[in-house]
């Protein structure tokens, strides 16, 4: 009996150990995490695009924050350069107000009219009445350098003080950007750190499917059809310029050479051309003479999202080269890929045709 339950036993072992054996429970690791189905990889594409959107906004913001916040620190560089000549010329005033006080007061027991009579004849005493004369108006004149060196000194100190706290403000608005895109950034890298290579793979492909619905609903209507319009001798030189940083990393807050963001790109681009534009998506749409779609040509700027938070250029055949996000380069996309506010354009001559706000 007894050697009866220890065959039962080892039976019972050699089919438990022969499950454990078996091809498919040799390939399920128990703590391999569960494939994403595809609908919820779907739902995680958009939340990441999402999060990126706000970044890329945010960053735009920060890039306005800087921008601001050097413009304002180069002005108190002037207000202080300012103030120190006047400093200087107040010191020099100061020097030659003291000396003719002295001068006075060593000449004070005698008025300068009885001088004048007791030390010449008539002639010599209207010679020197018109020297007291001009001496007076030397001493009222510098009385009058003085007093208004003074206000320049206080007026320069206000303004450097209103720059100072407007300085101070941008340089907090730019650290609440920089940690809203910084934010933002590691919550869509967190997202995508969960996934496994194939569903980031998957992932991309489903980005460049929205990406190629987008733009064939744009191309279907009709829109190429009435763009025929050919690149400026600068929009050349813009387009050059874009296109041969094509594979370069996006890095929110860049201007090259090496990395970019969106408006860094397309402003770079256009410095290239000889044409300064505004450094932000924002600042581009709002300052830049707009365009209809239907007018535009190569290296006109396409401004995209509600918010004019991205930024491409328009390089012909329905296409753009812009810098769209972190984790991705600079690369060519179609230019209806992306929801499109409008058209701008940097090289606007006097005397063409602008068209309304376009593109919705």
């Amino acid at each position: 009996m007894g050697r009866q339950r220890t065959i039962v036993t080892a039976t019972a072992l050699v089919c438990a150990v022969g499950g454990l054996l078996t091809p498919g429970a040799a390939l399920a690791a128990p703590n391999d995490p569960e494939p994403v189905p595809a609908s919820r990889l779907e739902e995680i594409r958009k939340e990441i695009e999402t999060l990126y959107r706000k970044a890329e906004a945010a960053t735009e913001a920060y890039n306005a924050a800087r921008e601001k916040t050097g413009e304002q620190s180069r002005k108190l560089a002037r207000i202080e350069k300012k103030s120190a000549a006047a400093e200087k010329r107040m010191k020099l005033l100061r020097s030659q107000a003291g000396a003719m006080v002295r001068s006075h007061y060593r000449g004070a027991a005698m008025p300068d009219t009885l001088k004048l009579l007791l030390e010449g004849g008539s002639g010599d005493f209207l010679h020197d009445a018109d020297t007291a004369r001009k001496g007076r108006q030397a001493q009222q004149g510098l009385m009058k350098s003085l007093e208004n060196t003074r206000e320049r000194l206080d007026e320069y100190a206000d303004t450097a003080d209103q720059e100072y706290r407007r300085l101070r403000a941008q340089q907090k608005k730019k650290a609440v950007a920089k940690k809203a895109v910084e934010t933002r950034i590691e919550a869509a890298e967190e997202l995508e750190s969960r996934l496994q290579a194939e569903e980031l793979e998957k992932l991309r492909e489903l980005e460049a499917e929205a990406a190629r619905k987008a733009q064939a609903a744009w191309l279907d209507s009709g829109v190429l059809e009435e763009i025929d319009a050919r690149a400026s001798a600068e929009g050349k030189k813009a387009i050059a310029y874009a296109t041969g940083q094509l594979g370069k990393d996006y890095e929110w807050g860049a201007e090259g050479p090496d990395t970019y963001d969106c408006s860094g790109l397309t402003s770079q681009a256009w410095a290239a051309a000889g044409r300064t534009i505004p450094r932000t998506s924002q600042e581009q749409w709002k300052r830049l003479p707009r365009i209809a779609v239907r007018d535009m040509r190569p290296g006109d700027l396409i401004i995209y999202h509600s918010d004019a938070s991205h930024v491409g250029m328009y390089i012909g055949d329905g296409d753009i080269v812009h810098a769209p996000r972190p984790g991705r380069q600079i690369t060519v996309t179609g230019a209806g890929s992306m929801r499109i506010l409008g058209v701008v354009r940097p090289d606007e001559r006097v005397g063409e045709r602008t068209g309304e706000q376009a593109g919705e």
